[in-house]
């Protein structure tokens, strides 16, 4: 009976977990806006759970810094003979006998100052958290509209197709009322070759930019069907910051670098560790100065008591003055003001090479949407209507739809490049990130 119930109980779990890996992986929704996939990804994403992990070490390391030296208590035994005594003392009264309590006492404020420097640690992990999820929602963003992307050219790829297979199903008929030649028909059929290849190589690229979009989700699978909601297309208005890119060519307002430098958290952690080598240096310091270790106790002394009390203090013979932690402490802290500086450089760099890219993206997309875009529709209507009704041949029609196919695709990526510039730059001076985590 026993037997049977675990059979039960175990079968039941078995039918149980298809429907547990369905609900996990419908934690991701299968129509999944930019706004859910940020949120997703703060949520899920495990480099960035590992940099919050790191602040919660550092809050251990914190807890540390405050303790005191723990004191220490001590038992001696001297002078007791064993064997016979005809005293008549008892065992206490029989040795000399000492119990002690020393504490170590720290001079120099070193414990305020271990405090500090934990604190700064603290802060120093939140920020390093902060540019952690910078950097992530602007992979996340990038993926995200590459999946975009990747929708919008296969699009136009089945767009083109179903347009070659509409010519050809009119072809097999004319060719049936003997009005062309089979040549052109078999030409046709073998250059829908190419325009079948184009279908797959869009369908891959779909297919990898949605993986790459869920690794940044941390989802169960990363082949789970979902669908972008977002256009290639930018929306009119896009926040204060992008609109206030149009400095004309090479310039660059210098509002940009300030908010870039005040707002960064790498640049801010940058300066933090900095404040924290400064007071590690100020530590190193204090240790120069021995710590002296006081105690008292008591001592009973074949069969007499009295009180003990004493000091013990290090001779510095082997380690004068704390000299190598106190060179190693200097060093560190010249690293880190390098490592500031240059973290701003790279800043610098970061913002301008942005919003280089915004102003020629931008550019780029409107000179595609003014010059070639209506006219390579055109273009084509042009030629289709033509074909079909015999006044242009073959190859002028598979030119102008690969033209067209090409326009759209090289419009697609314009648009996209443009998207991502702007996402760049927004990362370049901070992000939207929130200010503490």
């Amino acid at each position: 009976m026993c037997s049977m119930m675990r059979l039960g109980v175990f079968l039941c779990v078995v039918s149980c977990l298809p429907a547990l890996a369905i609900a996990q992986e419908t934690a991701i929704p299968r129509i999944l806006s930019l706004a859910d996939a940020l949120r997703l990804a703060a949520e899920r994403n495990s480099s960035f759970a590992a940099a919050k992990n790191a602040i919660e070490a550092a809050e251990a390391d914190r807890a540390v810094a405050a303790r005191r030296p723990n004191p220490a208590v001590s038992v001696d035994s001297e002078g007791y003979r064993p064997g016979a005594d005809s005293s008549g003392r008892g065992f206490l009264d029989k040795q000399e006998l000492t119990v002690r309590f020393d504490q170590e006492l720290e001079l120099g404020g070193r414990r305020r100052l271990r405090i500090q420097a934990a604190d700064a640690g603290i802060e120093v992990a939140r920020l390093q958290a902060r540019d952690r999820l910078r950097q992530l929602e602007f992979g996340v963003r990038r993926a995200y509209f590459e999946a975009v992307l990747a929708r919008a050219n296969r699009e136009v790829a089945n767009a083109a197709l179903a347009e070659i297979d509409r010519v050809i199903g009119l072809n097999r008929a004319r060719f049936e009322q003997g009005e062309i030649s089979g040549a052109d028909l078999r030409r046709l059929q073998v250059e829908r070759l190419r325009f079948v290849d184009d279908t797959f190589q869009s369908e891959l690229e779909s297919r990898n930019a949605m993986g790459a979009l869920l690794a940044y989700l941390n989802a169960p699978s990363l082949n789970i069907p979902i669908e972008v909601t977002e256009p290639l297309t930018r929306p009119a208005v896009e926040g204060a910051v992008l609109a206030s890119v149009s400095a004309p060519a090479g310039a660059l307002p210098a509002s940009l670098f300030a908010e870039a430098l005040a707002a960064r958290p790498d640049v801010l952690a940058a300066r933090q560790t900095v404040q924290r080598a400064d007071i590690e240096t100020r530590l190193q310091r204090a240790l120069r100065a021995p710590s002296p270790t006081v105690g008292g106790g008591y001592r009973r002394d074949f069969g007499t008591g009295g009180l003990v009390v004493g000091m013990t203090v290090p001779l510095p013979l082997f380690n004068s003055l704390n000299a190598g932690g106190l060179a190693r402490a200097e060093a560190e802290r010249r690293r880190a003001q390098n490592d500031a500086v240059a973290v701003e450089t790279a800043i610098r760099l970061d913002v301008q090479l942005a919003t280089n890219a915004v102003e020629v993206n931008r550019a780029r997309v409107a000179y595609i949407e003014r010059e070639y875009l209506k006219a390579a529709q055109e273009s084509r209507d042009i030629v289709l209507a033509s074909y079909r009704i015999g006044e242009m041949n073959l190859i002028d029609f598979l030119d102008s739809q690969r033209a067209f196919r090409d326009t759209l695709r090289t419009y697609n990526r314009a648009l996209f490049d443009a998207r991502l510039s702007e996402f760049a730059l927004d990362a370049a001076i901070g992000g939207s990130t929130p200010k503490s985590q």
